[in-house]
């Protein structure tokens, strides 16, 4: 979906329709959640503060967020693509992965179903909607991002590997800041620079990570789009209005989002062994400390002695914005998924 929160803001009041508008905070603690397309010119990006949000767009309209309201749009949009597909994997409330190889409606055509459903999307909901096409989930992905917004973009079997060969190297997945960083400095800017490099060289400076690299710049992904996604984690955190600069006041805080977590673990039915504390400082650094209990837990009280230990682990060096636990390793079982035979999807695009 284009600008999803945003553009369902817009959608539900007419009077923001053509303005900048965020959907998140724009006080001295407000993050931005999303920003319409009319933010983004003036440089408004989710997750920036809402003073810089407010700095780059003086005349930018804030709304806080409806998550209710955006789930129910989003059923609604998912319930458009079961119409052609049962192969649906939901990446969130804005985003999902279709297999249409064998679709519903007998259709041989992969762009020709994006593009109907896309327009489905708006006659029905009022909505636009980007995609992307073609044989894998990543370069599908990469794809959906090209002719943004309200558009959509075809990578065919055939041009897979010069596209990835001419892709930026930051835009391949699982490449960040510090990742690219590193590749700029081996010599590596784009696709062809990376296929150029050996298995053995990749996995020398980048580890395990070197040799999803080199299947991946070679069109190599066989992961299956998966319907039934497991959950891998439920957490709780919270933002302060005020920056806490004791430990005591910490705990206190620590206590509260155990409840809180507890409260969303017993709504999951499930329950985890991992449990990570998150800390955001003033300065937006953000660390993780973790410890793996050898049961499963969901009962505030173990939470909140477990996250106790590790606040205390190591002394907290300056003062604190935002406080969050995590459960992971969760007690969730599914059964094997059938290996994917390995084939080149059979239909024209």
């Amino acid at each position: 979906m284009d600008a999803f929160y945003a553009s369902v803001e817009q959608l539900d009041n007419p009077d923001l329709r053509g303005k900048p508008v965020a959907v998140g905070g724009g006080g001295e603690r407000g993050v931005v959640s999303a920003a319409s397309y009319e933010a983004r010119k003036f440089k408004v990006r989710s997750a920036m503060s809402g003073v810089l949000a407010k700095k780059n767009c003086p005349h930018l309209v804030f709304v806080k967020p409806r998550f209710e309201r955006y789930k129910e749009i989003s059923q609604k949009i998912r319930a458009i693509f079961y119409e052609y597909t049962d192969l649906v994997e939901p990446l969130s409330l804005d985003e999902a992965y279709l297999d249409v190889t064998q679709n519903k409606k007998g259709n041989p055509s992969a762009s020709l179903i994006a593009k109907e459903i896309r327009q489905r999307i708006f006659d029905e909901l009022h909505l636009r909607a980007s995609a992307g096409i073609s044989n894998s989930k990543f370069v599908a992905k990469i794809a959906s991002d090209i002719n943004k917004p309200n558009g959509q973009k075809t990578i065919p079997p055939e041009e897979v590997l010069s596209f990835l060969e001419e892709l930026p190297i930051e835009k391949f997945f699982g490449i960040g800041k510090v990742t690219a960083a590193k590749m700029y400095s081996l010599g590596i800017f784009k696709g062809l620079d990376l296929k150029e490099k050996t298995e053995e060289f990749l996995i020398q400076h980048f580890k395990k990570s070197g040799s999803h690299y080199y299947k991946i710049v070679r069109g190599i992904q066989r992961n299956e789009v998966k319907p039934n996604r497991l959950r891998k984690s439920v957490a709780a955190e919270h933002t302060f209005a005020k920056n806490l600069t004791s430990e005591i006041f910490m705990l206190e805080k620590l206590k509260k989002i155990s409840e809180e977590l507890e409260h969303r673990l017993h709504k999951s039915k499930v329950s985890g062994k991992t449990v990570t504390l998150k800390i955001k400082y003033s300065d937006f650094k953000t660390q993780t400390r973790s410890k793996t209990l050898p049961y499963f837990v969901k009962d505030k009280t173990i939470l909140y002695e477990t996250v106790k230990e590790l606040l205390f682990q190591e002394k907290v060096m300056n003062s604190v914005r935002l406080l969050g636990i995590a459960v992971t390793n969760l007690n969730i079982h599914s059964k094997e998924i059938e290996k994917a035979i390995d084939i080149q999807l059979k239909f024209e695009f």
